[in-house]
């Protein structure tokens, strides 16, 4: 590839996180990886440095499953020190009231029908955290800067792209540019919203779309910013 005329985006969900391996829902909770997640991790990394994939910047979100796996891949690239922006709104779909439970003590309670609802369909954001919550984000000092009414008690994957959305423009295609070479670090949904915009897709179809754990996504772009076949 002629990294003078094309810009390369690469995707990576960060890797198994302990949640993930214990089936609990995560959102926003700062959870590590797992010891799988670590493994993967190298393995992404190992995977991109086979196929000639040169980093020369990366975004991430503020969450540790992410920074971590982000660390790993740059230290098994040898491209440690590429400068690299973490942004807020490149986390998970917020979960709510959901966040720490069990999936399967919530499909007995209310049913898997709603329970896939919550976490596929486009529209339909899980029950909120009450008000008060110490898990509200307005209560962690990481998003101290973010404007209050910005800070989710729940999300569709709506709302999640509404601020994905606003990252690509202002951050990751920026970057994209200038780099060549970008590599965006973040999280199932978060990722599920950036490729609903990258490819176009509809509500209904980003429903079947499904982001696995460090697995590398690859986009070529011209260098007008066109998405290439």
């Amino acid at each position: 590839m002629c990294h003078f005329c094309m810009k390369e985006l690469v995707l990576l969900r960060h890797g198994e996180s302990q949640w993930n391996a214990e089936n609990r829902f995560t959102g926003w909770a700062d959870v590590p990886l797992s010891v799988r997640g670590r493994r993967e991790s190298e393995l992404a990394a190992r995977r991109l440095r086979e196929s000639g994939f040169v980093c020369g910047a990366a975004c991430v979100s503020v969450l540790m499953r992410a920074v971590h796996t982000l660390n790993i891949v740059l230290a098994g690239l040898d491209c440690a020190w590429v400068p690299v922006h973490k942004d807020w709104r490149l986390n998970e779909k917020h979960y709510g009231a959901l966040q720490g439970r069990n999936k399967h003590d919530v499909e007995l309670e209310v049913g898997p029908e709603l329970v896939q609802r919550w976490r596929r369909a486009y529209d339909c954001p899980p029950p909120p955290l009450p008000a008060g919550d110490e898990r509200l984000p307005m209560q962690d000092p990481r998003y101290a800067a973010v404007p209050p009414h910005l800070l989710p008690s729940t999300e569709s994957l709506r709302d999640t792209q509404r601020r994905v959305r606003a990252c690509w423009e202002e951050q990751l295609r920026p970057r994209l540019y200038a780099s060549g070479s970008l590599l965006v670090v973040a999280h199932g949904n978060s990722l599920r919203a950036l490729v609903m915009l990258l490819r176009g897709l509809s509500p209904a179809g980003v429903e079947q779309l499904e982001i696995p754990t460090a697995s590398p996504l690859r986009f070529v772009y011209d260098d007008d910013m066109n998405l290439l076949p």
